[in-house]
């Protein structure tokens, strides 16, 4: 069996919808908070490599830090943009399911299906 790992924060809707998906078929993903534990540059990077997604199309631009941080800029170097999501995680869309090689943003909750063994 594959391992399924979900980046979470249960304070979403959308995060919560997308667990309790995988709870119905029987499994068990292993949880990471991101924002209590967020993920260096490097699992970043290997995460963004895994959805197929820049670090742009990765980010929450509706919330505050992105506005303050002027994120909008087109200049902003992949690095950078990274860099801004491992110091402000709230930025990163969620949930994300990962399932060995492959991950898939659970936008909607029901997108997490499609990845799965």
């Amino acid at each position: 069996m594959t391992e399924l790992t979900l980046y979470h924060n249960p304070r979403c809707s959308k995060s919560r919808g997308a667990l309790e998906l995988l709870e119905a078929r029987g499994l068990a993903p292993t949880i990471v908070r991101y924002l209590e534990t967020p993920p260096s540059a490097a699992e970043l990077r290997a995460l963004l490599a895994k959805l197929g997604l820049s670090a742009r199309q990765l980010l929450r631009s509706g919330e505050d830090e992105y506005k303050a941080l002027n994120l909008d800029d087109p200049s902003l170097s992949e690095e950078q943009l990274i860099a801004a999501m491992v110091a402000h995680p709230k930025l990163i869309e969620r949930p994300i399911l990962i399932a060995g090689d492959k991950a898939v943003v659970g936008r909607p909750p029901e997108k997490v299906l499609e990845i799965l063994p």
